[in-house]
């Protein structure tokens, strides 16, 4: 009797013995594991543990990264440009037009939309984000001409439109609107004015400036050839003549529209954005002439 109890004894301790190592070694394993973990998100080499980093937007990566931001920024660069160009009494919106199917109704797909009397916009990027922008832009225009009995300007509406995005890059269960916004208008004295937004909420005042795809392209074309206090006709060309740069089928998927102090928004009618852009190609054919002739 008592030799059966010392087998049952020993085996329990050895039982117990044995699973208290399994348990060491598997802590010990588990602490390596995570110290291996750690020691290459430090240094940057572990694909997994960065990309842990852009499933939040309010959390930022060790350098310093939104990547959520930078993932809209770059919806941003897969859309269609957009151009807008300030001139001495004008500002001259232009965008690349989508392709629409035969049956589709034309009106329903814009990309220039109007804000106020005085204020309108080009979009590049996700449309129905901008379509919640846009409806929000206008609602504060017609809040402050309500509340204080006068227009907003363009800066205003630019800063609202550039804080509902920035909220949207630091709360958590939403993500940032993927577009960016040229916005333009007229103050009260006539200044035409001309800003930009992008998906981080920043905003900038600019001469000429481009947003989507090709826009690095876009913009070193406007700096060679945007000139101070152009004419009504000049930023219109100019503004079509930097989309040529990079729209294919030329004046069919170009759409332009103007800004004029006191004056609605005016969309060109597809006849003389074609006569535009028919005499871009006849400049451009003549001055190579004259090149091969010298």
């Amino acid at each position: 009797m008592i030799f059966v109890i010392l087998i049952i004894f020993f085996f329990f301790f050895f039982f117990k013995q044995k699973t208290a190592y399994e348990m060491l070694r598997s802590l010990v394993g588990s602490e390596m594991c995570i110290r291996d973990r750690y020691q290459r998100r430090v240094r940057g080499t572990s694909k997994p543990a960065m990309a842990r980093y852009d499933r939040a937007i309010t959390v930022f990566s060790p350098d310093g990264r939104l990547f959520q931001v930078e993932y809209a920024q770059e919806a941003v660069r897969k859309g269609t440009p957009a151009v807008g160009v300030r001139g001495e009494h004008c500002i001259v919106l232009g965008v690349e037009k989508k392709a629409t199917t035969k049956l589709q109704d034309e009106r329903t797909v814009r990309k220039i939309c109007q804000v106020d009397d005085h204020i309108a916009l080009a979009f590049a990027g996700l449309t129905a984000d901008a379509r919640v922008l846009i409806n929000k832009a206008r609602l504060e225009c017609q809040s402050y001409q309500l509340n204080l009995e006068d227009r907003a300007s363009v800066e205003y509406i630019t800063k609202h439109v550039a804080s509902v995005q920035q909220k949207y890059t630091q709360s958590g269960g939403v993500r940032p609107f993927g577009i960016s916004i040229l916005i333009c208008g007229h103050d009260s004295d006539g200044t035409p004015r001309l800003f930009q937004t992008d998906p981080a909420g920043t905003y900038s005042e600019w001469k000429a400036n481009t947003t989507g795809k090709s826009s690095k392209t876009i913009r070193e074309f406007l700096e060679k050839n945007y000139a101070e206090n152009m004419s009504d006709e000049e930023s219109i060309k100019l503004t079509i003549q930097s989309l040529m740069e990079v729209v294919e089928s030329g004046s069919k998927n170009i759409e332009v529209a103007v800004m004029r102090h006191g004056q609605p928004l005016e969309v060109l009618p597809e006849e003389q954005v074609e006569a535009v852009c028919q005499q871009i190609e006849a400049d451009k054919a003549e001055k190579e002439a004259g090149g091969n002739t010298e």
